[in-house]
């Protein structure tokens, strides 16, 4: 066995490295030599490889090296920055764990150097002057983390509320004081000033522990399923009040509980307790950007994955939660709101209706909220890229209509994505409630260099603003709910130190490209990883940004509605309503404007994606996959769902150029008769019998995106039984069993995926039993392990427990937020200035008005609102009038006097637009004295 194989987390790479060095010396040499060769550049692990490959000609010395320490280490560098003479590494040994060291490639002298320097290393590649000013700004979160538990091992990470459980019961402990902060948590607990568990006349621990005692003598003698109410009173005398149960016997579970985690705290008991403690009642969720309804809005701009992700949430919510209010003995009606922006332009949806109830739910509803400016309000869709100078106000409007309609505060704040994460923050720091984050994608992880590289990205998707928000958020919150670990810290590997003893069977001249895929595959960090350290040179540096050891980090992995997506075996639940529209969609030989291209043999099974139509989802990709490989094309037909056929239709910008590139790909391969290109499905039902009818076809669904957070459309396949093929970039990895419930194919490498599909249907067609041994076990994995009851119970049990422990550390959560507030203020609002506010386009005949509830006012004031809707609309006009004024002088502004147009021309089109602006205003003046005269 190798020297690597002796590695520990407790050896340190500036110690082990020189050694390492020393023993292949004059390889070293010229290897660094090559490293350094090429002046200033950025080095990723395979570049490096690749650089040891040419110096190291004797392939025995190779594996050596390969095999040990230095071998190790290379492998497990994220990148270096060549600075000649040196290099700086940024080792990752093991998920979350980094070290920094600087080699001089001169004399091989290694030095630990901390992330600030390494960050300057890298910064001097592209602003060598940034990276020299002594003044710039440096981003420290982790300074302010000093008295917070952290975890330790790496296979920790994500296991957030565990670790706070033992936490707390450790800290309890210590001695009856300590036990303080768990009373006072309990004489909060109230909702709309009704006290629950305990009331006042119990103020120290020992009533408290005294009461305990009486209630579980008293209920020993009661029969198990007597209701609460029937001994109220008699609790009420030892000052006990409800919520501890709805029969004698759950409250004297829950009794029984509080009794051991006040005598002898452990862990289980802590849970055990706060999950049964009544603390949420009312959510609020937001989730700003794109179209967001519940029908007739999947596959418009920004709008896909996130919306379901949303609605199955809040009904797996509401039910454990209307579950859990009766198990406790009370008669709460819960509440959830969902936030979203409020569309005027509303392309046919509802999202220009404020008030919507949601379907499958008894008390949760969409609330929508205009971006307002200036100039009233928005009335079309923005790109996700472009809210940002609209969160504030929004956020300020939302905290207003969030507490108007629940008639107080919620317990429980949600956001979503990098606005709506950024807007909970904001509203519930102001409030004073829990938060909770979900990242859904952290954009910093989709595009190479994004941040090292910021200032030729942020024109077109302000990236700038969007790092800076995500930090504030992920640093404000009090969890994080992520649906895999890899999204926290990359993929966990239990054996990573020994990986790299196996490089000598895929060190090949012709397979230095499978080392690449082995290395991405194996040793990719985290999303959330990813914003430890990195650098905005010209803006700041982050050299503690998160830390994902930190315990707010959970793993609650949704599901998809088992009401809509049930297996394909399921005959009698199937939705055969939709079976011959489904087989028109799929066979039909003519375009429509529903779909393009046609299957001459029906008799294939269909290889099947659906997604948004742009880069990270890789449908593109998946195209050219089967257009290439001739042996895939003979056995299955081609099937996508994704975005529009007219780039014109389209407003988002990557999907407009990824509609161009389809079309030329199935005239390049001459696709058609194999593939069908469907346009973007907003119906669900439909979609689960989609899915099953290609299911019928023996099929398989392939999600082939360079990147997935989660994948919700692979639990939806596998809940119907398709089997899966899904990108092992991200979630997917860990959704699936590579070879067991389904199979990890590698988006950056179409010609070894595509002939992995191969293979399985050519072992499908040699064994009959094969394709339906799959498709169990896909379903055996959700079961299992992706339900929305399983995940609806964590997140309840995270705002239970997280409500006591950003109680216990209310001080350093104070600090914290301070620093985080002067952070928003001198850094985030500056940079959003830089995004150009977008203005109202001309409205057209068929725009729908904001449609808002009816107001509970009688008609009396009837007069008042026509004045104040007439003067609105004036104010309008007037909006609407400096804004032509705007544009036209802008455009006087930016004239250029050339093809024969001279000053003097300019100044009659000056002299003939000042006359129609004043004749204009003469109109509107006389329109409002008639309008006053009518009122």
């Amino acid at each position: 066995m190798s020297s690597s194989a002796g590695f520990k987390r407790s050896d340190s790479i500036t110690e082990i490295m020189p050694e390492a060095l020393k023993k292949s010396r004059h390889h070293m040499k010229k290897c660094f030599a090559r490293y350094v060769g090429k002046g200033k550049r950025l080095m990723r692990t395979v570049h490096l490889m690749e650089e040891m490959e040419k110096a190291i000609d004797d392939k025995v010395e190779r594996s050596r090296v390969l095999e040990g320490f230095l071998g190790h280490i290379i492998s497990s560098t994220q990148e270096a920055a060549v600075v000649p003479p040196n290099i700086a590494f940024a080792v990752r040994p093991s998920p979350g764990i980094w070290e920094f060291v600087k080699v001089n490639a001169k004399d091989l002298t290694v030095d630990g150097i901390s992330a600030s320097e390494f960050l300057k290393f890298k910064e001097t590649i592209f602003d060598e002057k940034w990276a020299n000013d002594e003044n710039a700004l440096e981003v420290d979160f982790g300074a302010f983390d000093f008295s917070t538990p952290h975890m330790i091992l790496p296979s920790s990470i994500g296991n957030g509320t565990q670790f706070v459980a033992k936490f707390l019961s450790s800290k309890l402990r210590e001695d009856s004081e300590s036990m303080k902060p768990l009373l006072d948590f309990l004489l909060a607990l109230n909702h709309q000033g009704e006290s629950f568990m305990i009331n006042e006349s119990i103020n120290t621990m020992t009533k408290l522990q005294t009461a305990l005692l009486l209630a579980e003598v008293f209920l020993s003698e009661l029969p198990k399923d007597t209701p609460f109410h029937k001994f109220s009173s008699r609790f009420q005398e030892w000052g006990l009040e409800k919520g501890w149960g709805d029969t004698s016997e759950r409250v004297k579970e829950t009794i029984h509980s509080l009794s051991e985690v006040l005598q002898a705290p452990d862990p289980l008991n802590m849970e055990k307790f706060f999950s049964r403690v009544p603390t949420v009642f009312n959510i609020v969720i937001f989730s700003p950007h794109g179209y967001f309804g519940q029908q007739d809005v999947l596959g418009l701009p920004d709008t896909g994955g996130q919306v379901v992700y949303i609605l199955d949430q809040v009904c797996a919510l509401e039910e454990e939660m209307l579950l859990r209010i009766k198990q406790q003995g009370l008669t709460v009606k819960p509440q959830i709101l969902v936030i979203t922006r409020l569309i005027p332009d509303a392309r046919g949806t509802k999202c220009n209706q404020e008030l919507e109830q949601i379907k499958n739910t008894k008390h949760s509803h969409i609330l929508r909220v205009p971006f307002n400016t200036e100039n009233g309000v928005l009335r079309h869709w923005v790109s996700r890229f472009d809210v940002y100078p609209y969160l504030e106000r929004f956020a300020k409007d939302a905290a207003e209509k969030i507490i108007d309609h629940l008639e107080g505060k919620p317990d429980l704040i949600i956001g979503n994505y990098t606005d709506g994460n950024m807007v909970a923050s904001l509203v519930a720091n102001k409030l004073g409630v829990t938060q909770g984050t979900i990242a859904h994608a952290l954009e910093k992880t989709k595009y190479e260099d994004s941040d090292i590289k910021w200032k030729d990205l942020d024109p077109k998707y302000h990236f700038s603003c969007q790092f800076t928000a995500d930090l504030i958020a992920m640093n404000t919150t009090d969890f994080v709910i992520t649906s895999t670990f890899q999204e926290i810290a990359g993929r966990l590997d239990n054996n990573l130190d020994y990986q790299y003893l196996k490089i000598k069977s895929v060190w090949k001249l012709e397979g230095i490209l499978n080392l690449s895929i082995f290395i991405n595959s194996k040793a990719r960090p985290g999303q959330y990883e990813s914003h430890t350290t990195f650098t905005l040179p010209g803006l700041y540096r982050v050299v503690s940004g998160i830390n994902v050891f930190n315990p707010k980090f959970n793993i609650a992995s949704p599901g998809a509605d088992q009401s809509i997506y049930f297996p394909y075996t399921q005959k009698q639940k199937r939705l055969t309503a939709f079976q011959p529209a489904i087989e028109e969609l799929l066979y039909s030989k003519e375009d429509t404007s529903e779909h393009i291209g046609f299957l001459a043999d029906r008799k294939k099974p269909i290889i099947f994606s659906m997604a948004r139509l742009d880069i990270v989802k890789n449908i593109s990709g998946l195209t050219e996959w089967y257009g290439k490989n001739k042996r895939l094309r003979n056995l299955v037909n081609l099937v996508v769902v994704a975005g529009f056929f007219d780039a014109s239709k389209s407003k988002d910008r990557e999907e407009m150029n990824e509609i161009t590139k389809m079309h030329s790909l199935i005239e390049k391969y001459e696709l058609r008769g194999q593939i069908r290109w469907i346009a973007a499905q907003t119906d669900r039902n439909r979609n689960s019998e989609l899915y099953r009818c290609i299911a019928d076809s023996k099929g398989a669904f392939v999600q082939p995106a360079l990147y997935e957070a989660f994948g919700l459309t692979v639990i939806e396949a596998m809940n119907c039984g398709l089997p899966t093929f899904a990108t092992n970039q991200g979630g997917p990895a860990e959704i699936i069993i590579n070879g067991v419930s389904g199979f990890h194919i590698d988006p950056n490498n179409g010609d070894e995926s595509s002939n992995k599909i191969a293979d399985f249907f050519e072992k499908c067609k040699q064994d009959n039993e094969y394709w339906n041994k799959m498709s169990t076990a896909g379903l055996q994995r959700i079961y299992e392990c992706y339900t929305w009851k399983i995940y609806a119970n964590k997140v309840l049990n995270m705002g239970s427990i997280y409500s006591f422990w950003r109680q216990i550390n209310k001080e350093e959560k104070q600090a914290k937020q301070r620093y985080l507030q002067m952070f928003y203020n001198l850094q985030f609002r500056n940079l959003v200035k830089r995004v150009p506010m977008t203005v109202n386009e001309t409205q057209q005949t068929e725009s729908k008005p904001i449609i808002q509830p009816q107001p509970t006012q009688r008609g009396t004031q009837s007069g008042i609102r026509r004045i104040t809707a007439e003067t609105h609309q004036l104010s309008q006009d007037d909006d609407q009038l400096f804004s032509i004024k705007n544009i036209f002088f802008q455009g006087m502004k930016d004239w250029k006097w050339r093809g024969g147009r001279s000053l003097w021309t300019a100044s009659v089109v000056v002299l003939i637009s000042f006359f129609v602006i004043r004749l204009i205003q003469f109109v509107m003046s006389i329109n409002m004295k008639t309008n006053k005269k009518m009122l």
